[in-house]
């Protein structure tokens, strides 16, 4: 059997050097060893340190004489293991103390043991002290990287503090009903006879927030293609395209950056289109087809390069759905290993991608046609910045107003920030192609 902090340091140990994420996660799990009933404390391990590292690092700067060798990020991984076991976790002190430093034995690293325990052990010591010490840092009280909380603040000089608070608590359980199976009313009804406490959305038609997220074995229904995971914002999109569908018998629908099929599923629910769903990668596409077998939806899968327009055969699309690849700064909460990942540079890499989509699908579009922009980020150049750019070269563009009760207006498009018990961080801008260009 597997040690399950052993395992847990062995995956995060790339994820702290920033050679690797949380996204292989769960195949990682099911190939690991690791006993059944071990699994979910294994992932509350992994995302738990990832999502509180600023902290945890400082703390174990303050610990270490010196740092460990390159070679042992698995050991370092193992020390930040048992400080948030000993800090956010219900784990007794002494299980934590000595499980974490016997997992040292089941890395090949028996030396380690005894270094690992005095760390611990000092920490429990000294606690009050030593987090009084690192949190005088905002980024380590915060639990952000020093430049990601300074581009916060410069963006939402009102919510960062709120965005940063958000980004750390684990965002909520949201589930989406499919309308061509049943009814949210009908659906939230059959959760309460499986006794699973749950509320409607406020603003996704056929959303609902479970009151304590679950295994999705355990959703009635959801193996018929029922139900699906998906957050109240990301839901959103298809209400936003819904305007420029209407009254037309099959439009051609394009979803440009797919996987993993979320978006693409929910237009299939809510009308009858002609969609292709597109990614760039063939790997993750295989995901869309999988989500759209089990809602019993079809699709034309085509592994292209949105960029370029491969195998785009000259027929436009009535609609285009672009969510742009982005820094996921507004999905924190759900991918805290982003905290790790992430560098300034990677801002102005993605904006230019973002660029080059909004151009090349835009030759796609059908003259009086709509591309849904969209992004899980909080950051202006991705977002509002990015739509001004791209308004502003494109004469034939126009921006329609988002009128919702959700988000806030942003630019010409409309933003919403995480929110605690809530919906993610999302941005979305809804463009129109004039038929005639304008001055033409």
């Amino acid at each position: 059997m597997t040690d399950v902090r052993a395992f847990a340091a062995r995956q995060l140990a790339p994820v702290l050097a920033s050679q690797g994420s949380l996204s292989g996660l769960d195949a990682a799990l099911a190939d690991s060893g690791v006993a059944t009933r071990d699994r979910g404390f294994a992932k509350a391990l992994c995302f738990g340190v990832c999502r509180t590292q600023p902290r945890l690092q400082a703390l174990a700067q303050e610990l270490l004489r010196q740092p460990f060798k390159q070679r042992d990020d698995d050991i370092h991984a193992l020390l930040l293991l048992g400080l948030y076991q000993l800090l956010y976790m219900r784990v007794p002190p002494h299980a934590a103390v000595s499980e974490t430093a016997g997992a040292a034995r089941a890395l090949n690293k028996g030396w380690a043991t005894r270094v690992i325990n005095g760390c611990l052990r000092r920490f429990q010591r000294e606690s009050v002290a030593l987090q009084g010490r690192v949190d005088r840092d905002p980024g380590v009280a915060l639990l952000h990287p020093t430049w990601l909380l300074k581009r916060l603040r410069q963006a939402w000089p009102d919510d960062w503090r709120a965005i940063a608070e958000a980004n750390n608590q684990p965002g909520p359980m949201t589930l989406r009903v499919n309308a061509r199976r049943t009814t949210r009313e009908g659906y939230l009804a059959r959760l309460a006879e499986a006794g699973i406490a749950a509320e409607p959305c406020r603003h996704a038609a056929t959303g609902i927030t479970l009151e304590t997220p679950c295994d999705v074995s355990a959703l009635p229904g959801f193996a018929e293609g029922e139900v699906s995971v998906q957050d109240e914002a990301a839901q959103l999109a298809a209400d936003l395209l819904a305007p420029a569908l209407a009254g037309r018998a099959t439009p051609r629908v394009l979803d440009a950056c797919a996987a993993p099929g979320g978006k693409a599923a929910h237009l299939l629910e809510t009308c009858d289109a002609e969609l292709t769903a597109l990614d760039v990668d063939a790997q993750r596409l295989a995901r869309v087809r999988t989500t759209l077998e089990r809602l019993g939806l079809a699709a034309h899968l085509e592994a292209a390069d949105a960029g370029s327009l491969d195998g785009w055969d000259g027929t436009p699309y009535e609609a285009i759905l672009l969510d742009a690849p982005c820094s996921g700064t507004g999905v924190i909460r759900r991918h805290p290993d982003i905290k790790l990942l992430r560098r300034p540079s990677d801002l102005r890499e993605l904006a230019a991608l973002q660029a080059r989509l909004l151009d090349s699908l835009w030759q796609a579009l059908a003259p009086g046609g709509t591309l849904l922009y969209a992004t899980c980020s909080v950051m202006p150049e991705e977002n509002a910045e990015q739509i001004a750019a791209f308004l502003a070269r494109t004469p034939d563009a126009r921006a329609e107003t988002v009128d919702a009760a959700w988000g806030r207006a942003a630019g010409a498009g409309r933003q919403l920030l995480p929110q605690t018990g809530g919906h993610d961080g999302f941005f979305y801008a809804r463009l129109v192609k004039e038929s005639t260009t304008p001055g033409a």
